[in-house]
């Protein structure tokens, strides 16, 4: 039974800490950036650390177990077992009345299942992470909303979600050459919630060779839920991160209308995210559908204090996926809202080949141009919409790509037959309230670009009645399959720019690819 704050093991030690708050852990990451590096050593039994993922999903967090179950609040707090790759405990404590509780490890808090083991092995584990349990669905039913798990990683839900792609604290030289950082919360101060808390404010402290960072989140869950950043990000004396990535955003994308799979499936589409969409500073919408490619390919857009971007599952019916066991449908959509000045940088987009569904092979995030002195924090304040309410983000703003589509180029013949032309077709839709309510006959333009790799055969506009918009078709050749060939478009009214600016890259192929292979990719292409 939970007694009190939660059920100990025995009495907890409250730190007279008044107003523990934000300030304390940025001390405390100003401390860590001005010392070495330590890396935290792994304290698993082989039971443990060989253990396979199937298993791991087996140490289930017991519901008769969940922390502040008798506090009348309505949110609730389970925990992640150390297992595998999370070879590190994570410290967690709650804060009650401004002061700090550890809340020690209770291997009781678990069901195993079926799992055999000493169960002396578990007397020095700790907790790899959380979850955080609410009603966001129906009253009184207990929905987890956020899963604080691995790194710096973290993924959240609202009304009607399942878990798709994830948020990280922090990414440091993410898609280069050398070895990826992978930056770590190593303690977490969660805030008891009253029985009126309609929020739960934690926070947490970030390490790793190259940085230490403070955060404090503030989750409110809803249709979308919010999760509201406040990140202050140290250099560590002595190093530089040759890319720092804030509020970065990792998604999947294995095939799609854009990018057909190589082999029948009945599925139009697997991906949790479809493209990345951007709203610069000086107020132009980008949006860049997303590829699998064949080698990891490198995006920039270089942006000044971004208004936003995210990465977004644009289309939300069934059909666009048929799939009932994973329900891409369902999967929200991550919207980043900068709250305070960020200055110049870049949004950067990583897209890494995969195989299959199970990788995580888009990385998305934004990189400030210049790093400060080392001692002084960065401030990063911004707010992550989980949503699927897709169109909603660019209320009042420009006409949006409603979809990409690729194709063989055709011609129609005399005989009326149609025929391959030999070019490759990308058929983009625009929709939106402007296009709407235009007449078919309205002068609407399409402002079409693309760099030298591309040789622009042809394209064609024309309104698209069954989703009230228009259909601009772009028919290419590439010169260079071992170059990347990048095709822009936007439509215009009288001059005026009339929808967001539809990017797409096709990735070079490697230069070492089999002829065969290289025939058969070429094939898709066409």
């Amino acid at each position: 039974m939970l007694a009190g704050v939660l059920a100990f093991s025995g009495p907890a030690p409250a730190q007279e800490r008044p107003g523990f708050g934000l300030d304390e852990v940025v001390a405390r990451a100003r401390a860590m950036a001005a010392a070495p590096y330590a890396a935290p050593a792994s304290n698993l039994p082989d039971v443990f650390s060989k253990m396979q993922f199937l298993d791991y999903q087996k140490m289930q967090p017991r519901r008769d177990r969940f922390a502040w179950s008798e506090l009348g609040t309505p949110f609730k707090l389970a925990f992640y077992h150390q297992g595998m790759q999370f070879n590190t405990p994570v410290r967690i404590s709650e804060i009650v009345d401004d002061a700090v509780h550890e809340i020690p490890y209770d291997p009781g808090r678990f069901d195993f299942g079926d799992l055999h083991f000493d169960r002396e092995q578990t007397s020095k584990l700790g907790w790899a992470g959380f979850r955080v349990m609410y009603p966001v669905n129906q009253p009184g039913k207990d929905d987890e909303i956020m899963s604080v798990l691995g790194a710096s990683y973290f993924r959240v839900v609202g009304k009607g979600q399942i878990y798709g792609l994830s948020g990280r604290g922090l990414g440091i030289d993410t898609g280069l050459s050398i070895p990826e950082e992978f930056p770590a919360f190593r303690e977490f101060w969660i805030r008891r919630p009253g029985p009126g808390d309609k929020s739960l404010v934690f926070y947490a402290l970030l390490d790793s060779p190259r940085a230490t960072g403070a955060y404090e989140f503030t989750l409110t869950p809803g249709s979308d839920t919010l999760l509201d950043v406040k990140a202050r990000i140290f250099r560590r004396a002595g190093t530089t991160p040759e890319v720092l990535g804030i509020a970065p955003l990792t998604s999947m994308f294995l095939f799609g209308p854009n990018q057909p799979p190589p082999t029948y499936n009945f599925r139009p589409a697997i991906h949790d995210s479809n493209g990345l969409a951007i709203h610069t500073g000086a107020g132009e919408w980008i949006w860049r559908p997303l590829n699998n490619p064949p080698m990891v390919a490198l995006s920039s857009f270089a942006v000044e204090d971004p208004k936003g971007f995210g990465l977004l599952q644009r289309g939300r019916a069934f059909s666009r996926y048929e799939d009932l066991k994973d329900r891409y449908d369902l999967r929200p959509s991550a919207w980043i809202e900068p709250r305070n000045d960020w200055g110049k940088g870049h949004v950067r987009l990583v897209e890494i080949p995969t195989a299959d569904e199970t990788n995580d092979n888009i990385v998305a995030f934004w990189s400030p141009e210049t790093l400060p002195e080392v001692g002084h924090a960065m401030q990063f304040d911004y707010r992550i919409h989980w949503t699927m309410d897709e169109p909603a983000i660019m209320k009042d703003g420009p006409a949006h790509v409603w979809q990409t589509l690729r194709s063989t180029g055709e011609i129609y013949q005399s005989n009326l037959i149609r025929a391959a032309d030999g070019t490759l077709a990308f058929l983009v839709d625009f929709k939106g309230e402007g296009l709407r309510d235009l007449p078919g006959n309205a002068p609407v333009v399409a402002r079409i670009s693309a760099n030298d790799n591309v040789e622009i055969v042809g394209t064609v506009l024309q309104p698209n009645p069954a989703i009230q918009g228009w259909r601009l078709t772009y028919r290419v050749k590439v010169k260079d399959s071992t170059k990347a060939s990048e095709l822009r478009a936007a439509l215009e009214l009288e001059g005026r720019t009339f929808s967001e600016t539809w990017s797409f890259q096709l990735p070079p192929l490697p230069a070492s690819m089999p002829p065969k292979d290289r025939e058969r990719y070429l094939n898709l292409l066409r």
